[in-house]
């Protein structure tokens, strides 16, 4: 009888592991508060790449960096700047430039070398913020096409409020790397202290971009490139590229920007990587994000992605670059589940699409980014450039919050 009630027993179980296996993960509750940071349009410049980085204590400091975009020429930023919130965000210092450290540099032949798509993170190895990015080059206030690019890192001194000037990633001397950046990518620490940096990368001559992650090694003062894994291809237009990295549920997951779509693959190390595959939601359907970023929200109980697409009546909005949505991700059957998606940020006519994720505490994520205020952004809808930090009020403490 004994027997029979344990059998029993493990067939209800395996029968309840399977149910959940095929109705797809639990919802995780939270809340959302969408916070202005700033807003304001001269008509000339707009702030671009918000982004933050969260240096722990009982209330967190979050260190904001931004960029100004003259927005009437393609990719053209000056230097990073930050400010500092140590309230979550009820006030802010006055925006610091730091034209020397994150600034341009000017090369011999008269071209300056700047840096942009910059992103801080906490490393919590070194107990150090460190930012990542890369190189851009521009003549007379334009991009200089098919030229070097590089991925760059450099350290906040929260003492100070100064950025490290930033410095050169030192990559393998191998002409696949001749345009390689870690721009608007995002990172995940190891719990030895690694840092696992996607990054995408073409020859001189390439047309199409290969993605692939690095494993480099920082001690609190140098970021230095050990290896990277597998290099992922898609042989069609630009490739891969912005890819964005998370750790959850033992394996890694990446997410990566083609021009026509949106891709995902998963690897058990971090570095090495299953086959590519197109992102959709449960029902089968594409998921219509493409030729944009996608960044991840972690929380111990659910994986989340946030993203833009089509379909969202959002045809005035350049690549339906907004409005920006999150979802919680089935990570067995790697799709998007279509009831969880969530209205982050609204439509006001301009694009969301470059955009970021910082875990402030164990109690809030906040998804920040800002309006792109491009030439065709129809003021009718009411686009000023916002400053935006859309704010994820967890309703279970996240215990993963502080650990990648």
């Amino acid at each position: 009888m004994k027997k029979l009630i344990a059998v029993l027993a493990l067939v209800v179980s395996t029968s309840t592991v399977l149910l959940q296996a095929e109705q797809g993960p639990k919802p995780v509750p939270y809340k959302l508060d969408l916070m202005v940071v700033s807003d304001g349009f001269d008509g000339k410049f707009c702030w671009f790449h918000p982004r933050a980085g969260a240096i722990p204590g009982r209330t967190p400091a979050v260190v904001w960096t931004m960029q100004k975009w003259m927005f009437s020429q393609s990719d053209v930023f000056f230097p990073v700047q930050s400010q500092v919130s140590t309230d979550l965000g009820k006030t802010w210092t006055q925006p610091v430039e730091h034209t020397i450290t994150l600034g341009r540099h000017l090369l011999p032949d008269g071209v300056e070398e700047g840096v942009c798509d910059f992103t801080p993170k906490w490393h919590a190895g070194s107990g150090k913020l460190l930012g990542t990015g890369h190189t851009t080059r521009l003549l007379d206030n334009k991009l200089v096409k098919n030229s070097p690019r590089a991925s760059i890192w450099s350290v906040y001194d929260p003492q100070t409020g100064q950025w490290t000037p930033w410095a050169v990633l030192n990559m393998p001397e191998d002409p696949k790397f001749f345009n390689e950046g870690a721009g608007s990518t995002q990172r995940v620490d190891l719990e030895n202290g690694d840092v696992l940096l996607p990054t995408y990368a073409k020859t001189k001559e390439g047309k199409a971009f290969f993605t692939t992650v690095m494993r480099c090694r920082f001690d609190g003062r140098e970021l230095r490139y050990i290896e990277h894994g597998t290099e992922l291809v898609l042989p069609e237009d630009r490739g891969l590229s912005e890819p964005s990295l998370a750790k959850w549920g033992g394996k890694f997951f990446l997410t990566l920007r083609a021009d026509k779509g949106a891709y995902v693959a998963v690897s058990d190390d971090g570095l090495h990587y299953g086959p590519i595959r197109p992102w959709t939601f449960d029902d089968g359907s594409d998921l219509g994000s493409y030729n944009t970023q996608a960044h991840w929200v972690t929380h111990h109980d659910g994986l989340f992605l946030v993203y833009t697409r089509r379909g969202a009546n959002n045809d005035n909005v350049a690549r339906h670059r907004a409005p920006l949505f999150m979802a919680q991700i089935d990570p067995q059957k790697l799709v998007v589940i279509r009831a969880t998606e969530r209205e982050l940020v609204p439509n006001k006519g301009a694009q969301l699409g470059n955009f970021a994720i910082v875990d402030v505490n164990e109690h809030e994520t906040w998804v920040t980014t800002s309006e792109g205020m491009a030439p065709r952004v129809d003021p009718k809808y009411g686009a000023n450039g916002r400053v935006y930090a859309a704010r994820i009020l967890w309703e279970k403490p996240n215990r993963d919050w502080n650990r990648h």
